[in-house]
């Protein structure tokens, strides 16, 4: 453990700085983004999406590009192109194995035919939130924008999207264009997350605070509240836990996110609905008409 002087010093420091900038910045939209993927219970996205940031990555520095952004553009497109078969159920589980396998032959393709230098595109799969640029942080304050106020914007069509997919298209909800735009910020936040974790600790910042929010929350717009302070807090914690201790950021964070979510599993459980708080009553069935 370092001194209390040393870490002073440390957070003088304009990487640790921007580190912290991107930490924060990053609570505020990726934990929503994980309410939205506990909700639609598509748990495989996270990985399905790393082996596509990973093929845009390879694209990138096949082309001479920013890899993270071409990371970026391959997720969203990839969020765009499986959100058809979000119609089926169970539609979303198989596509996300079929894409996890021809994105990661294609990256690895891409790798061996042209001769780019296979360990730098892994290394950016690892991340280093110290290495965090104002690019990085500029896409994390647009998820930071972007996501919270659709889920404000939207809030009683996403709760029951969320809650239960018929009875949204029941109500009128636009069940197919909500679902695509949240499979493509899903997408772009997986990959923009990148820079902070690593692909392999991205639910670090996404679902973990999310999973614990769910425990917490009685309504939809409780639980992207207490996604969001956890997310903050955890953030913040983990990141000072990793310098004061000269560790790894990522697995710090995941370590202290993972805490949390342990914590909250032994407080009991709110009986209240959270996804359907905020639908609009059932109609009441018709009543027989009197004397028959």
């Amino acid at each position: 453990m370092i001194d209390w002087a040393t870490f002073l010093a440390l957070l003088e420091m304009p990487a640790v700085q921007r580190a912290a900038a991107a930490l924060v910045v990053g609570a505020i939209g990726l934990p929503v983004i994980g309410v939205a993927i506990v909700g639609l219970d598509i748990m495989p996205v996270r990985f399905a999406m790393m082996h596509v940031a990973l093929l845009g990555i390879a694209v990138g520095l096949l082309v001479g590009l920013d890899p993270l952004l071409c990371a970026l553009v391959a997720c969203a497109l990839a969020g765009v192109g499986i959100s058809p078969l979000a119609r089926d159920p169970g539609g979303l589980s198989g596509g996300m194995g079929l894409l996890m396998s021809l994105a990661m032959a294609a990256a690895l393709l891409v790798l061996a035919l042209s001769g780019v230098n296979g360990a730098g595109a892994f290394e950016l799969l690892w991340g280093s939130v110290l290495s965090v640029r104002g690019v990085d942080i500029a896409i994390l304050g647009v998820l930071a924008v972007v996501v919270p106020g659709l889920f404000w914007w939207r809030r009683r069509d996403l709760a029951l999207l969320l809650h239960d997919r018929e009875l949204a298209l029941c109500s009128g909800v636009p069940v197919g264009a909500l679902t695509t735009l949240l499979l493509v910020l899903i997408a772009v936040a997986v990959a923009g997350a990148i820079r902070l974790t690593g692909a392999l600790l991205v639910d670090a910042l996404t679902l973990l605070p999310a999973l614990a929010a769910r425990r917490l929350g009685h309504s939809l717009g409780a639980m992207v509240r207490w996604a969001i302070g956890i997310g903050v807090v955890v953030n913040l914690v983990g990141f000072a836990i990793a310098l004061l201790f000269d560790l790894p950021p990522g697995p710090a964070l995941v370590l202290t996110a993972g805490a949390v979510v342990l914590v909250v599993q032994f407080l009991p459980e709110r009986t209240t609905s959270r996804w359907s708080t905020l639908a609009p009553p059932s109609p009441a069935p018709p009543s027989s008409a009197a004397g028959r």
